[in-house]
């Protein structure tokens, strides 16, 4: 379920317009119509983009009187979090390892022959 939804998140989050959508609405809620106002596409166009980020948990869409703000959804980016951590933990787990095998090669004496003398 969580591999799923992750697959749906980050499949979102592939178009540069919808990561837009995304890093304007982490500065605070905002109507379909003002997040269409800097590009020039229709409306409609961007309603699909918030659509793709509903449907992937990103994006929630709320009822004010006449206004239907949307809200980004701050704890799908914690399931983000935990799964790129992961990962970046057991790298370091795997670079650390390298290092410490690199240490015990270096400090590992070495058999040098003996040096020839220059003929004169």
């Amino acid at each position: 379920m969580t591999d799923d939804r992750l697959s749906l998140v980050f499949s979102a989050l592939a178009d540069p317009t919808r990561r837009d959508i995304v890093a304007r609405l982490a500065t605070g809620d905002a109507t379909v119509n003002e997040l269409a106002e800097p590009y020039e596409v229709t409306v409609q166009a961007v309603s699909k983009h918030i659509k793709v980020l509903q449907d992937a948990g990103l994006v929630s869409r709320s009822r004010e009187a006449q206004r239907r703000p949307c809200h980004l959804e701050a704890e799908v980016f914690d399931l983000m979090t935990k799964w790129i951590e992961r990962y970046r933990r057991e790298a370091e787990d795997r670079f650390r390892r390298l290092d410490a095998l690199l240490e015990q090669l270096d400090a590992r004496p070495t058999t040098e022959p003996p040096a020839k003398e220059a003929a004169s």
